[in-house]
């Protein structure tokens, strides 16, 4: 055994609240011991690299897991990258072009959205939850350098997000969309009334992307440790010596996972770092 850890910490969720850039001071501070003592401390996102801005610029982290493993980074230099090729790209933009499903194609710098999305919130704001969603999605826009698609310029996704007015839409569209074999659509349930998923790669996940990471420091995988709070972190759970989900995550992760935490807004990663000594 090693006597540091590869501590791998999901973003959204875990080490910062849904929707916040920033992390709660104590898991500031909880990352920050953890390293002083020896561990190596991982982003592990599903966000791109202009997505991850905000966070990096919060503290110091020793490697990046992006795009959900299709990127991967330690100290600073590309161990892994993987985005998909134009063939692949042009097939799911028109698998999901469908009436009522919304598409974020997400680049290494930049991510580039349907503008229909925000015209239905705007002509339905009055219906439910929708005025607070297109809030919400103003602000990450503005903040996560989020694009019109009108601005795409072919540049090379490593996945899409995607929402709609139901999951049957997506779940549809994937079954008749012919690529089973290269791509897997995770269902990430519904914020605000309106569905959440994303199409992700079969060639790469955070798990693979956690192997990549402990064999280029030629550590065993019982020295890994997973932080995360969705279904897109199932793999990196099912990877890591040790799993720990939020206390607000999602109820199938919690039972694949060794540990619950508390939320990280009620210092539940502080803590989780006090408890196994890595801060």
């Amino acid at each position: 055994m090693a006597n540091f850890k590869l501590i791998f910490l999901d973003i959204d969720g875990t080490l910062t609240e849904p929707g916040m850039n920033v992390p709660p001071a104590s898991a500031q501070e909880a990352v920050k011991k953890a390293r002083e003592h020896g561990n190596l401390i991982f982003l592990s996102t599903g966000r791109n690299l202009g997505m991850l801005k905000p966070v990096l610029g919060s503290g110091e982290y020793d490697g990046v897991i992006g795009s959900s493993g299709g990127y991967v980074s330690v100290g600073g230099k590309v161990i892994y990258d993987d985005p998909m090729d134009d063939l692949d790209r042009e097939r799911i933009m028109t698998a999901f072009n469908g009436e009522g499903i919304f598409r974020t194609l997400e680049c290494c710098e930049n991510s580039f959205t349907d503008e229909s999305l925000k015209e239905y919130l705007e002509a339905h704001s009055n219906e439910g939850q929708n005025s607070e969603l297109l809030r919400w999605r103003r602000q990450i826009e503005s903040s996560l350098n989020i694009l019109p698609m009108s601005e795409y310029r072919g540049q090379r996704p490593y996945k899409m997000v995607l929402m709609a007015m139901d999951s049957e839409r997506l779940i549809k569209a994937f079954d008749n969309s012919g690529f089973k074999d290269k791509f897997k659509l995770v269902l990430q349930g519904e914020s605000y009334g309106i569905a959440n998923a994303e199409l992700l790669s079969l060639s790469f996940d955070k798990g693979t992307a956690v192997k990549k990471v402990a064999e280029y420091f030629n550590a065993p995988l019982s020295d890994t440790v997973g932080y995360g709070d969705s279904m897109n972190d199932l793999e990196m759970m099912q990877v890591c010596g040790l799993s720990i989900c939020m206390g607000n995550g999602n109820d199938e992760l919690k039972k694949v996972s060794d540990e619950v935490c508390g939320p990280v807004n009620e210092n539940g990663l502080a803590e989780s770092f006090k408890k196994h000594g890595f801060s």
